[in-house]
């Protein structure tokens, strides 16, 4: 049990990670508003509590961000942490995709997020602190094949949350991005995963392995989402919580991979990208045919 109660407002909290961060803040004696998209499907899903509040919350729209936070206040009296969780996938190759799918991924995933952070963030201000905890994926911060518009709205996740990040702090107000791998939750199901509607002939065999392979791997995802959201609750109570954490042997595969690529290429390029400047004259060399050294 934690020695100070602080209320939580957790988006996408009808099942998943955001059900289980739910269970975790109420177990460690806290506040918890459950924003969901229809409240009547999460009846008997958590402990009947004083201390919980389920809400109607679409955060897609930005009238519904508010009138949650709005009953959040008038219940409990204000906000400490935000988890911004609501979010689902699109998954298929570009050309797969129609322009509608891609826009309602980044009405969801990004516009819905700054929804709710632009509600809640005033009285964030206000009070001069609170705890923004935003659940992105490895996925923004490594792009892959065949899940382009998911890739794109979860790096947009995370150049919002590190800009705002510098804004907000001088309110005494912290940020945290989590960046999971995969894990064992409903993500992959048909309800949280959506397919590209255009066929394209030439992709046709790359998007059924696709699809074989993210079906394969339901129901046996390495991630733990009881352990992480037990983790979160640990890093609300924290003096100094990390600013970015990777969750997973695979997220911290990927990501550690990817880090090392770009600082390969970066020293590789480095005598071209440090010639730019006014007098100075680039020598252009391939860098495959400069020896190591």
């Amino acid at each position: 049990m934690t020695d100070v109660k602080k209320v939580w407002f957790v988006t996408g909290a009808s099942r998943g990670l955001g059900a289980e961060i739910t269970r975790a803040a109420l177990g460690a004696g806290h506040c918890v508003v459950a924003a969901v998209r229809r409240p009547e499907t999460v009846v008997g899903s958590f402990p009947t509590s004083p201390d919980l509040l389920v809400t109607r919350l679409d955060v897609t729209r930005r009238e519904e961000a508010e009138s949650a936070v709005d009953a959040t206040l008038q219940r409990f009296g204000h906000i400490d942490v935000l988890v911004n969780n609501a979010g689902y996938g699109v998954f298929g190759y570009f050309e797969e995709l129609t322009p509608s799918q891609i826009e309602r991924q980044f009405a969801t995933n990004v516009y819905g997020l700054m929804n709710v952070t632009r509600s809640v963030l005033p009285h964030l201000r206000a009070q001069r602190s609170g705890h923004l905890i935003t659940i992105s994926s490895v996925s923004g911060l490594v792009g892959g094949a065949g899940r382009s518009a998911y890739h794109a709205s979860k790096f947009a996740v995370e150049g919002f949350m590190e800009s705002l990040r510098d804004e907000v702090s001088p309110f005494g107000i912290t940020t945290t991005l989590i960046e999971p791998g995969y894990l064992r939750t409903e993500f992959l199901d048909a309800a949280s995963i959506i397919y590209g509607e255009v066929q394209v002939d030439d992709y046709a065999e790359a998007s059924t392995v696709l699809r074989t392979s993210q079906d394969a791997m339901i129901g046996i995802q390495e991630g733990d989402p009881v352990k992480l959201a037990q983790l979160l609750v640990s890093f609300a109570d924290a003096q100094a919580p990390p600013r970015r954490f990777i969750a997973g042997t695979d997220a911290y595969g990927l990501a550690g991979a990817d880090l090392r690529s770009r600082a390969r290429e970066l020293a590789a390029w480095r005598h071209l990208s440090t010639s730019l400047g006014y007098g100075e004259v680039a020598k252009v060399v391939d860098p495959a045919s400069t020896p190591a050294t």
